[in-house]
C-alpha cells in the first residue's frame, strides 16, 4: 500500500477516531486499573464506540464529520471524569454522581490538585481538531471534500450487530460481580457506565416487621446480655463530639524527625479510653455522610450522600433520643448550611438548633469557612450560654481546616517539615493536621477555663481518610512506608480514630475492640445511662462487646466488611476475596463466607429500614 493510500486510509473517520479511542482507553485504564496497556482494554472499549461509529456510518448522510466529534467529545468527557472521580474517591463513576454535582463542583480545587498533566493529553485531539475544522477555513473545506467517507449500509449494520453482540458478551456475563471496581474493568469502563444506567438500582426491601433490633444484634453476633462497666458512667453530662476533618489513627502518637505531630490530641488519647481498630463508615457525601452515621447508628444509602437520599425521612437518632431526656441539642459547622443540603439533614435527625456560616462568620477564613480557631473559639463561647440554662446539652463540633487539599495559609503553619516533606501530598497533609491539632488545642483550653470540661463526656473522632492509597504518587508512598514500617495498605487508610475522655470515672485505656462510626450512638448512650430500647440501630456499645462486623460499601466494594477477623474484599465473588489484617496489625486475617453473607444482609436490613420510615413532617412556612 503506497503511502497516499496510507494516509487515505488513516484520515477516514472511522479509522482516525477508532485510533484515538485506543489511546483514550489505554490512558483511562492506566490511571484506574493500573493496566496501561491490555489487550482486555481493546476486547472491552473498542467494540462500544465502533457500535456507535457505525450507527453515524448508516444513518447519517450529511455531518457526518460532526457526529464522530461530538461521540468523541462525549466519550473522552465519560473517561476524564472516570479517571477523576476515581483519584478523588476510588471508585468508578456512574451517571448517579450527577445529583451531587454541585457539591463536587465546590470542591474542586481538591479534585484538580489530584490531576497529572498527563492526564490532560486525553483533550488533546479535541482542541486540535477544534482548531483545524471550526477555525482554520482550509480544514472546513478538507473536511468536505476528502474525509467525507462512505460504506454500504449492509457492512455497517452487520458491525453494529458485531459490536454489540460483543458488548453484551462483555457486560452480561459479570452482571453478578460483587466488586464494582472488578465489574468495570471486566465489562469495560463504557460498557459499564451504560449497564449502571439501565441496571435496576432500587435494593429489594424487606418487610418492615421482620426488621427487629434481635434480628440485628444475632447477624452482628452482638451478646445483648453483655453489659458495659462502664454504663452510666457519664450519665448527667454535657455529651461533646467533635468530628475532625480527614484525620487518620497514624498520626497519633506520630514525630517526624522527632517533631510532635498532634501534641494536644496525644495528651487527651493518654488520659481517655482509645481505640486504634476503629473505621470510617462513609460514602459519597464524606463529611455530611459521618454526620449521619454517628447520630443515627444507620448504614449510608446504596447511592449517593445520605443528604440526597434520606433527609426526607423522621430519623430516629441520637439527637431525638437525647432530647427526650431532657438535653438541649445543637451542631456547629464553619460552612453554609445549605453545602451537602445539610439543612435538611439537620431537620431529619431533629437538631434543636445548628450553627453556620451565618453564625461563625468570614472571620480569618480559608478552605470552605472560618478556621478551626474560630469554630472552637464562638463554639465555647455558646456551649457556656447553653449551660447557663440548667440543662445538659449534646453538641457536635465539625472542623473543617485540615480539608483536602491540606494547603493552608503560610501564616497557619505551626511547623517547619523536613526537606523531603516538603511539597508532597504528605507533608501537606501532616501540616494541616498540625494545625488542626493546634486548634483542638485551644479549644481544650477554653473548655476546661469555662468548666465545661469536667462537666461533659467528650468523644472525638476522625471523619474519614485523608490519604487514599489512588492518590498517593511514589514519593508520597514511600513516606508513608517510613511512616508506618509497611506499605500502607486498605486498613491502615480507612482507620480513624476514636478517644472518650471524662473526667472522674473513666480511666485511661487502650481497647484493641474493631468499631466504626455506626457505634457512637450506642457507646455514648450507655455512657450516659441512657436506655436504647425504643430504637433499631446498627452500631453496638463498644464497651460491652468484643466481636464486631462492620460492613462496608462506596469507598470499598460491596460485600467487603471489616470484623475482628481483619478487612474482606471480595473479587466478583466471596472465593477470589483479598483479605488484610486491621490496622493494629495484631490479627491474622480470616474473614469468613458467614460473615461476608451477614454483613450483606445487615446493609439490606438499614436500607431497608431507613427507607420505610415515615417522611418527615414539612416544616410551616
Amino acid at each position: 500500500m503506497s503511502s497516499v493510500n496510507i494516509k487515505r486510509w488513516l484520515i477516514k473517520p472511522f479509522v482516525y477516531f477508532s485510533i484515538l479511542f485506543v489511546l483514550k482507553s489505554f490512558l483511562a485504564w492506566g490511571v484506574i486499573f493500573g493496566d496501561l496497556l491490555s489487550w482486555k482494554t481493546l476486547l472491552t472499549e473498542i467494540p462500544f464506540v465502533w457500535a456507535l461509529f457505525a450507527l453515524i456510518e448508516r444513518f447519517a448522510s450529511k455531518r457526518k464529520l460532526g457526529y464522530y466529534m461530538t461521540v468523541n467529545l462525549l466519550v473522552t468527557a465519560i473517561f476524564f471524569a472516570a479517571i477523576m472521580y476515581f483519584k478523588y474517591y476510588g471508585v468508578i463513576v456512574t451517571y448517579h454522581a450527577a445529583e451531587q454535582v454541585n457539591q463536587v463542583t465546590a470542591v474542586r480545587n481538591s479534585v484538580f490538585s489530584l490531576m497529572d498533566p498527563y492526564y490532560l493529553l486525553i483533550f488533546a485531539d479535541i482542541i486540535v481538531l477544534g482548531f483545524y475544522f471550526f477555525i482554520n477555513k482550509k480544514g472546513r473545506t478538507y473536511k468536505k471534500d476528502n474525509i467525507n467517507y462512505r460504506g454500504g449500509k449492509l457492512s455497517h449494520t452487520l458491525l453494529f450487530a458485531v459490536s454489540l453482540a460483543i458488548c453484551l458478551f462483555n457486560i452480561l456475563p459479570n452482571k453478578a460481580s460483587m466488586n464494582e471496581i472488578k465489574k468495570a474493568q471486566e465489562m469495560g469502563i463504557l460498557n459499564y457506565e451504560a449497564y449502571t444506567i439501565f441496571a435496576k438500582d432500587k435494593p429489594e426491601l424487606v418487610n418492615a416487621s421482620e426488621i427487629t433490633q434481635e434480628a440485628i444484634n444475632q447477624l452482628k453476633g452482638t451478646d445483648p446480655a453483655a453489659v458495659s462497666p462502664l454504663q452510666g458512667a457519664a450519665k448527667g453530662k454535657n455529651l461533646i463530639i467533635i468530628q475532625l476533618e480527614s484525620f487518620q489513627s497514624f498520626l497519633l502518637g506520630l514525630k517526624v524527625d522527632g517533631q510532635e505531630i498532634t501534641p494536644n490530641l496525644n495528651r487527651l488519647m493518654e488520659n481517655s479510653l482509645y481505640f486504634p481498630n476503629f473505621y470510617q463508615m462513609v460514602g459519597q457525601g464524606n463529611t455530611s455522610d459521618a454526620e449521619f452515621v454517628v447520630n443515627s447508628s444507620f448504614y449510608i444509602p446504596p447511592q449517593g450522600a445520605a443528604t440526597m437520599s434520606y433527609v426526607n425521612k423522621e430519623l430516629p437518632s441520637l439527637p431525638r433520643l437525647l432530647q427526650n431526656n431532657g438535653y438541649r441539642t445543637a451542631t456547629f459547622h464553619t460552612n453554609d448550611v445549605e453545602f451537602w443540603n445539610r439543612g435538611e439533614l439537620y431537620s431529619a435527625l431533629g437538631w434543636e438548633n445548628y450553627y453556620d456560616h451565618e453564625f461563625f462568620g468570614d472571620e480569618d477564613t480559608f478552605f470552605f469557612g472560618a478556621s478551626d480557631e474560630v469554630l472552637y473559639r464562638k463554639t465555647a463561647d455558646r456551649l457556656k450560654e447553653m449551660e447557663a440554662d440548667g440543662k445538659p446539652f449534646y453538641a457536635q463540633v465539625i472542623s473543617m481546616s485540615s480539608h483536602h487539599p491540606f494547603t493552608i495559609p503560610e501564616e497557619k503553619y505551626k511547623m517547619k517539615l523536613p526537606e523531603r516533606y516538603e511539597g508532597t501530598f504528605v507533608g501537606d497533609y501532616i501540616r494541616a493536621q498540625n494545625y488542626a491539632d493546634y486548634a483542638f488545642g485551644q479549644f481544650v483550653d477554653e473548655l476546661q477555663a469555662n468548666g465545661i470540661w469536667d462537666k461533659s463526656l467528650i468523644m472525638v473522632y476522625g471523619d474519614h481518610m485523608g490519604l487514599p492509597i489512588y492518590s498517593l504518587d511514589h514519593d508520597d508512598k514511600e513516606l508513608m512506608t517510613e511512616i508506618y514500617g509497611h506499605d500502607y495498605e486498605y486498613a491502615d487508610m480507612l482507620n480513624i480514630p476514636l478517644i472518650i475522655h471524662e473526667e472522674g470515672t473513666i480511666e485511661p485505656q487502650t481497647l484493641d475492640h474493631v468499631g466504626g462510626e455506626v457505634d457512637i450512638m450506642p457507646t455514648a448512650a450507655s455512657l450516659l445511662g441512657i436506655s436504647m430500647d425504643n430504637n433499631i440501630y446498627f452500631g453496638q456499645d463498644l464497651l460491652s462487646q468484643s466481636y464486631n462486623l462492620l460492613p462496608q460499601r462506596y469507598y470499598l466494594p460491596t460485600g467487603s466488611f471489616i470484623a475482628s477477623s481483619g478487612l474482606l474484599i471480595p473479587g466478583n465473588s466471596f472465593e477470589d476475596n483479598t483479605q488484610f489484617t486491621l490496622a493494629s496489625g495484631s490479627r491474622i486475617p480470616a474473614g469468613t463466607e458467614d460473615e461476608y453473607n451477614r454483613a450483606l444482609r445487615l446493609r439490606q436490613l438499614s436500607d431497608s429500614y431507613v427507607t420505610q420510615l415515615p417522611d418527615k413532617v414539612k416544616d410551616k412556612e
